[in-house]
């Protein structure tokens, strides 16, 4: 995949199993998760030169991005401006 102008493909971390204490959480309470790794990052827009870099862990917006099944694994596809902080 090459992301085209400011986007970005991130892989989103796996969803939480358990909490801190110890108590499993079902498939239905689960909250999507707002981390993961830059996969791809497109050429910047502008002439404005992308932050983000591959192999970069970041936090996003609760519901940024567009979701992706790529290959039996999915992603998602966010504006740079989505991602709020580099690890």
């Amino acid at each position: 995949m090459k992301p085209i102008n400011d986007r970005v493909v991130v892989k989103p971390a796996p969803a939480e199993e358990k909490t801190k204490g110890g108590i499993i959480i079902p498939d239905t309470a689960k909250e999507k998760p707002q981390r993961g790794e830059v996969v791809a990052v497109g050429p910047g827009k502008d002439g404005n030169l992308m932050t983000v870099t591959v192999g970069d862990i970041v936090l996003y917006g609760k519901y940024a991005g567009q979701e992706l099944n790529f290959e039996g694994q999915d992603y998602l596809i966010m504006r740079e401006d989505d991602i709020l902080v580099i690890l």
